[in-house]
């Protein structure tokens, strides 16, 4: 699975703050709940070990994708100017006239808001392999959609 030297570093920087920081607190909070007495109802115990659950799931789940990622540096990459993984793109919509810039990432690090689209978006999957001037056209649920690459950077 493709990821960004950013994304890598986010997911790493996650798992070392559930590992020391999360499980920690949350050891503390079952013993301090397990010393209040009976645990059948004990709310505070529940919640604490439900938190635990989370809390190790989710690290597992880092781990893997972890041990499963290839992390592309795309200011490494010769592209010449093609559109690749990790690069960020600027747009001039057609319709609209307005300029958009995303950037091509993994599955686990698209946020749109953020102008960080999914490799496997149909729209990144119309960009990948384009040039600086290149007419792109894909389809969205809105419909058929028409952009202008203005500029491709590789940061």
């Amino acid at each position: 699975m493709p990821m960004t030297v950013r994304g890598a570093e986010l997911l790493r920087e996650e798992l070392r703050k559930l590992k020391s920081e999360e499980r920690p607190r949350i050891i503390e909070a079952i013993a301090e709940a397990r010393a209040h007495g009976d645990l059948k109802e004990n709310a505070e115990y529940h919640a604490a070990k439900d938190q635990q659950g989370f809390v190790e799931a989710r690290i597992k789940e880092i781990e893997a994708k972890l041990s499963n990622i290839q992390v592309i540096d795309v200011t490494t990459v010769d592209a010449k100017g093609k559109i690749v993984f990790g690069a960020t793109v600027e747009l001039l919509d057609e319709q609209t006239g307005k300029e958009i810039v995303y950037r091509i990432v993994g599955e686990d690090e698209a946020d749109i808001k953020d102008g960080l689209i999914s490799f496997t978006s149909p729209i990144a999957r119309a960009l990948i392999g384009k040039n600086e001037g290149d007419d792109v056209s894909f389809s969205a649920p809105g419909g058929e959609r028409r952009y202008e690459v203005i500029q491709v950077r590789y940061v």
